[in-house]
């Protein structure tokens, strides 16, 4: 490990939550940081998703070494219980962090990072590996190249910017991407400034986590606006119960009402649910798209105007080529990571806390944290995130004994003050809830699979009611 006094700084790549937090950490051991953002501003990829409310509280949406950070310069916290937005994250903690005397020097936005390498040596060269700086290679917003030197890479880039493709394969289907104009990744703001886009037209929506249910409640208050707008909704794998179970016994209430509102859309037809539903191909059918695609093994057309693929992200490993990472080939997560957050192993998204162990890859002093660090996994949570920067942190300015103390301690009920809502973060919490009881959904789920049956589902105490699968009439 060089040395901490050092006159390099630590690169910080990506100034979302996780990335400003590193930041923050950084600044409180007494390290430098230098922050490459390729957007213009502090949290540009959740601008995308200003409009969304996320489930849990301002509480744990704020690191420690950020908030000491800014209330030294006389902040106040949002309300603690308070269910953030997107956009609310980024203009009222995120903003006024980049903002601080501390950090602002070190922000570099507009800053494209294209290649990461040891100074003059590529991929295949041992010698003196370790001892040498790291050369970032990076284009600004007038196009023109840097390359700059560091001691240390923290990449928090995220996974934002790659969302997944609609084929059930992991690839493109046909047609994707030349109807691309007509095809919103995410969570397209439906009753803002998309909205024209999407009133009054056959919109099918492609996923099957929360995500997807945001889109969908979306479009059905659309709807109510616009009662022409038609809603199609594929689920790649018929796991109807466990998406839309748990309801008011959720661990996180915000996310319960979601899956109750959705099933009350479906009970109502509101809606046409399709599951299991893959995509086979899509084609122009006059001024919309004409879709074809199995359901239940068989093939149907539909035609709509547009499609919102709610399908997840996976991360982007371009820049990392000249790097020795080391990944799990299946969820493209550290090795030592992987298996606690690979989604085919866990029910629940149990992930217990790591930190800079679980992190590390054969290149010295270079770590992937945040969402990008789970690779291919759903399941990311932001106080995981800092309590990884946090072990990075310490690791770096060379407390190696703090680095490895890794612990993420939330209370068992209630959230903050209150004592209604529970945790999103807990280490070994139920579907991102409190720790696990003899009681608890995710110990009944993993009963129930091991006696050879489906579970409840996230969130559920006894398996919910039948959802009825109806079939557009298109098909």
């Amino acid at each position: 490990m060089i040395e901490p006094a050092t006159s390099l700084p630590v690169a910080v790549i990506g100034a979302g939550p996780v990335g400003l937090a590193a930041a923050a950490q950084l600044v409180e051991r007494g390290l430098t940081p230098l922050v490459f953002e390729r957007g213009d501003g502090a949290g540009a990829a959740m601008r995308d998703w200003a409009h969304v409310r996320v489930f849990s509280p301002w509480c744990f949406n704020i690191d420690d070494a950020a908030r000491r950070l800014l209330e030294r310069h006389g902040w106040t916290a949002p309300d603690t219980d308070a269910l953030p937005t997107g956009g609310e994250i980024v203009s009222l903690y995120l903003e006024p962090l980049a903002a601080l005397p501390e950090l602002a020097g070190a922000m570099r936005f507009g800053a494209e990072v294209i290649a990461i390498t040891r100074d003059g040596l590529d991929k295949m060269t041992s010698q003196r590996r370790d001892a040498l700086p790291f050369a970032i290679r990076w284009r600004d917003g007038a196009g023109a190249l840097h390359v700059t030197k560091v001691r240390a890479v923290i990449d928090a880039s995220g996974t934002w910017k790659r969302p997944n493709p609609i084929g059930i394969d992991g690839l493109e289907v046909s047609g994707e991407a030349e109807h691309a104009g007509r095809i919103a990744y995410g969570m397209p703001d439906v009753l803002g400034a998309a909205r024209a886009d999407y009133a009054g037209k056959r919109v099918l929506i492609i996923g099957g986590g929360h995500s997807a249910i945001q889109s969908a409640l979306g479009l059905l208050e659309l709807q109510r606006q616009a009662p022409e707008t038609h809603i199609s909704w594929g689920l790649r794998r018929n796991r109807i119960e466990r998406l839309l179970g748990g309801g008011l016994n959720d661990q996180l209430p915000a996310r319960g009402e979601l899956g109750l509102a959705a099933r009350r859309a479906i009970e109502e037809e509101r809606l046409d649910l399709l599951a299991p539903f893959a995509v086979q191909a899509i084609d122009s059918a006059g001024d919309g798209l004409a879709v074809t695609a199995t359901l239940n093994g068989h093939e149907i057309n539909l035609e709509v105007d547009r499609i919102i693929v709610a399908t997840g992200f996976r991360p982007d490993l371009d820049m990392l080529r000249e790097l020795r990472v080391s990944l799990d080939p299946a969820v493209e997560a550290p090795p030592a990571l992987a298996p606690l957050i690979d989604p085919n192993l866990h029910s629940c998204g149990t992930v217990p806390p790591h930190g800079i162990e679980e992190l590390s890859h054969p290149e010295k002093d270079f770590v992937i944290v945040g969402a990008k660090s789970y690779g291919r996994a759903p399941t990311f949570l932001m106080a995981t995130g800092y309590e990884q920067v946090r072990s990075v942190a310490a690791e770096l300015a060379g407390d190696h004994a703090a680095a490895r103390q890794v612990q993420l301690v939330l209370p068992e009920t209630g959230v903050c003050s209150t004592g209604n809502l529970v945790a999103a973060d807990a280490a070994e919490g139920c579907c991102g809830g409190p720790a696990k009881s003899e009681e608890s959904c995710c110990v009944a789920d993993e009963t129930a699979k091991a006696e050879g049956a489906d579970g409840c589902g996230c969130g559920s105490t006894a398996a919910p009611a039948e959802v009825t699968v109806r079939v557009p009439a298109e098909a």
